[in-house]
């Protein structure tokens, strides 16, 4: 029988103490393929943005007030220190008045400053709108169950006196980083981006009652949230229910119980799911042999392997692979 040590790459991952949950599984969100664009807009203007699948949008404004819509969604009024990410890659619309005509970036005299930052001023010389506008992907597996969890639209609101100041001060940094793009300025720009949509994430889960839900409300749990850590550390571990009640200080019902009841899955469904993410991940971002990767996630049969991320993703895990060279 396979053992943690064997499967993982720190043996002590295990029984490292776990103070904060839910900080940890933040930590592990990373931030790649960072965009920018700073705009500003004299009304009357309007904007359109195509979808970007699998790509999180961020908007900030940084003076003045606008309409956004995300897909299908009703308009929401934004305005000077409203954070809001967008989370499903739906197009999505900025424009100073509901009843503005909405123009493409074909159509927009877009400056290109760098290869991750561009600037846009336009409109008809009315009231003004400063507005910072920026794509980031999430590229750990975390980021795959979280964005479920996540609405459509997350508007942090209200803003604390320091946080707009704050807010304002980390995007101006942003922008002079991207524009001038000295040595390091790209690795800069993306933690700032870390900061600000990492924040923005937390203030959502200190505030919003949809927040208490599923894994992120078992990471809350002193004990449950013990579990998913420790799944989230060894992931190719050999768990078993006895094993995760024992690291939540639980009996074996009580745990099954409990785990089920906030995650909305039995502990043992969650670990295979997360495997599977873990694996996705791995067959994005290297060109180890599916065989490896099964290995990998606790997995020494590859076909037994391919059923499970099949069930998870309802593709076999080559698609992936496929995908990534085209």
């Amino acid at each position: 029988m396979k053992t943690a040590e064997q499967h993982v790459s720190d043996p002590d991952a295990i029984a490292r103490p776990i103070g904060d949950p839910l900080g940890e599984i933040l930590h592990l969100l990373k931030l790649t393929g960072t965009f920018y664009c700073q705009s500003r807009l004299t009304a009357p203007w309007g904007v359109a943005i195509p979808g970007f699948p699998d790509v999180m949008g961020f908007a900030v404004v940084i003076g003045g007030h606008c309409w956004l819509t995300v897909g299908d969604d009703e308009p929401i009024s934004i305005e000077k220190g409203d954070l809001v990410l967008m989370t499903n890659g739906a197009p999505i619309s900025f424009r100073s008045d509901l009843d503005t005509p909405l123009r493409t970036l074909e159509e927009l005299p877009i400056q290109k400053v760098t290869e991750m930052y561009e600037t846009l001023e336009y409109g008809g010389g009315g009231a003004e709108t400063s507005l910072m506008y920026g794509l980031v992907r999430i590229d750990h597996a975390a980021s795959g169950m979280l964005m479920t969890l996540l609405p459509d639209v997350l508007k942090i609101d209200p803003w604390e006196e320091d946080a707009g100041s704050w807010l304002q001060g980390t995007l101006q940094f942003i922008a002079r980083e991207a524009r001038d793009l000295r040595p390091g300025g790209e690795t800069v720009i993306t933690r700032l981006a870390d900061v600000v949509v990492i924040e923005a994430i937390r203030r959502w889960l200190n505030s919003a009652p949809d927040a208490d839900r599923g894994w992120l409300k078992a990471a809350r749990d002193p004990q449950i949230g013990r579990a998913v850590v420790a799944i989230h550390r060894a992931p190719a571990c050999d768990w078993t229910v006895d094993m995760l009640a024992e690291v939540a200080g639980m009996s074996r019902s009580a745990f099954s119980a409990r785990f089920t009841s906030l995650v909305g899955t039995p502990a043992m469904q969650y670990v295979a799911v997360w495997r599977m993410h873990i694996a996705r991940q791995k067959l994005l971002e290297t060109s180890h042999p599916i065989g490896i990767i099964a290995a990998d996630v606790g997995y020494q049969s590859e076909p037994a392997f391919n059923r499970a991320f099949k069930r998870v993703f309802h593709h076999p895990p080559g698609q992936v692979r496929k995908s990534k060279n085209t």
